[in-house]
């Protein structure tokens, strides 16, 4: 069996990467870039934008990992359109599995719309399927709320809360998910714990012996109130084991 990772130079297909190397599986990787290291698997240059190299990369395959996203740039292409034309091409396909986000259905951001939509593509077609959404990742929560305080200051939304989870372990589930066979939409993947942004900001001043403060406001709106529910979150599905805390504490080993 021979497992195709797209989007091998992101976050999730880095992991990915990282944990294959470990596996007896037959792997290629395929990106617009080349990783730095692709250990010992085959790598071939692929871009959805364009179609461009993308039948050369599924050729011979029978399982695809499907990493490649683009939340800001070029999103509709590569999530909707883009990723269209790429299910046009692979019918001989055994199993897609399809790494998505929780919330997407419920929380009023254009790419989590586009990940939604992108969803009923692979649902309305005839390639066998996984669909699994994950939680937020520790890496994502940070760099995106808790890179860069302004004035000493970690500028928070409210009470908005995450069930953040580690890349490593969700990248082992996707993995995992490779023998079990197309299982439809699957379970969601969570982080083993929910908890409000500004109680990982306090956690990460706490660890880091940072003299940064607090500073949270509510903000107005559906997109505001849908985290403030915890559209992004499932308490059902506490599936990960390493926590927000784990995450950080590992960073300074």
């Amino acid at each position: 069996m021979k497992i195709l990772v797209t989007g091998s130079t992101g976050l999730l297909g880095s992991a990915l990467l990282n944990q294959l190397t470990i596996s007896e599986y037959k792997v290629k990787l395929t990106s617009r870039s080349k990783p730095e290291n692709t250990g010992p698997f085959e790598w071939v240059y692929s871009d959805l934008l364009s179609g461009e190299g993308i039948e050369e990369a599924v050729k011979g395959v029978d399982v695809i990992i499907h990493a490649a996203t683009s939340p800001v740039k070029n999103s509709e292409i590569v999530e909707v359109s883009g990723f269209e034309e790429f299910l046009r091409k692979m019918q001989h396909i055994k199993h897609f599995i399809y790494p998505s986000i929780v919330g997407i259905n419920e929380i009023p951001l254009k790419y989590y719309k586009q990940k939604y939509e992108a969803e009923d593509l692979l649902k309305n077609s005839s390639i066998p399927y996984t669909i699994v959404r994950a939680t937020q990742f520790h890496n994502f929560v940070e760099n995106l709320f808790l890179s860069k305080p302004l004035f000493k200051r970690y500028i928070i939304p409210g009470n908005i809360k995450f069930q953040s989870v580690d890349v490593s372990e969700f990248a082992k589930h996707l993995i995992g998910l490779v023998d079990k066979g197309p299982q439809g939409r699957t379970d969601d993947f969570g982080g083993p714990d929910i908890m409000p942004l500004r109680e990982m900001a306090e956690l990460k001043i706490k660890i880091n012996n940072e003299t940064n403060k607090v500073l949270s406001f509510s903000l107005p709106g559906e997109l505001y109130k849908s985290f403030m529910d915890g559209k992004n979150t499932n308490d059902n599905q506490r599936m990960g084991k390493i926590t927000f805390v784990d995450y950080l504490r590992n960073k300074m080993d």
